[in-house]
């Protein structure tokens, strides 16, 4: 009889450590969240097409829908849709997102960070504070002068400048759409960047009109990402959801 009851107790304990060792197996190996965050002048529906994709590929994603009239709210926002994920995040920020990303990336939750033609910070800047030296020859944003504390693209200039390689019936609806964006947001200061603690990847783009491509490279040098660069326009997430996911899973399945 005892040795039954140690035969079956063995067996039990045998059974409960590999169900233990199975479920450390299955979190080890289970996709982070993705967790996205749009720029100034727009909003998440913009990432569908991304979303598409990262879903058909087994990821979990979240589409923050943050109101861009202050840095400090957008990142309380952000963080929010951090903080409701069960697993590891990839926090993704287009444009102004990128603002947005860098302080809500120091969430413990967070592991890595991708930046999609975005702006990556150091302490204290602001996107006002990056673009307020012009790139020599290269056009300035159609941005028109703030209306009660906001701005707007210029809706005749909006394709050419933001979504130059998208078609000319989706950039016409996404210029008379607009989001205003907050002077609070243009000149909200970062704090502390995640991308100093964190790693992260930058994806480039050669014909944007919004952010200068110069401008980008240099930020993504200076913290350290994994630089990808291809042609196409600021609204490169809509015009080439491929691509951008792409970068997005490189970012998610790096070891």
């Amino acid at each position: 009889m005892r040795n039954l009851r140690t035969m079956f107790f063995c067996s039990t304990l045998m059974l409960l450590t590999g169900s233990v060792a199975a479920a450390g197996n299955d979190a080890a190996n289970a996709k982070p969240h993705i967790v996205l965050v749009h720029g100034g002048f727009v909003d998440g529906s913009g990432w569908q097409g991304v979303y598409d994709i990262l879903k058909h590929d087994g990821y979990t994603v979240s589409i923050v829908q943050n109101p861009t009239k202050s840095l400090t709210e957008d990142v309380a926002f952000a963080k929010r849709a951090i903080d409701a994920q069960q697993a590891p995040v990839v926090l993704v920020g287009h444009s102004y997102g990128g603002m947005v990303i860098s302080d809500a990336g120091n969430d413990p939750n967070v592991k890595k960070l991708v930046y999609i033609t975005a702006f990556a910070p150091e302490v204290g800047e602001s996107v006002a504070s990056i673009l307020k030296d012009p790139t020599p020859g290269v056009p300035a944003p159609p941005i028109l002068p703030p209306v009660d504390g906001f701005l707007m693209l210029d809706t005749g200039k909006f394709a050419a400048s933001f979504a130059g390689d998208v078609s000319p019936k989706e950039a016409a609806f996404m210029g008379d759409s607009q989001v205003p964006w907050g002077l609070d947001a243009l000149n909200g200061t970062s704090v502390a960047p995640a991308w100093k603690n964190k790693p992260s990847w930058y994806l480039v783009t050669a014909e944007d009109k919004m952010i200068p491509p110069p401008v980008q490279r240099n930020m993504a040098k200076r913290a350290g990402a994994h630089v990808t660069e291809t042609a196409g326009s600021h609204a490169i997430y809509v015009s080439n959801p491929k691509a951008v996911a792409k970068i997005i899973e490189a970012a998610a399945t790096a070891k």
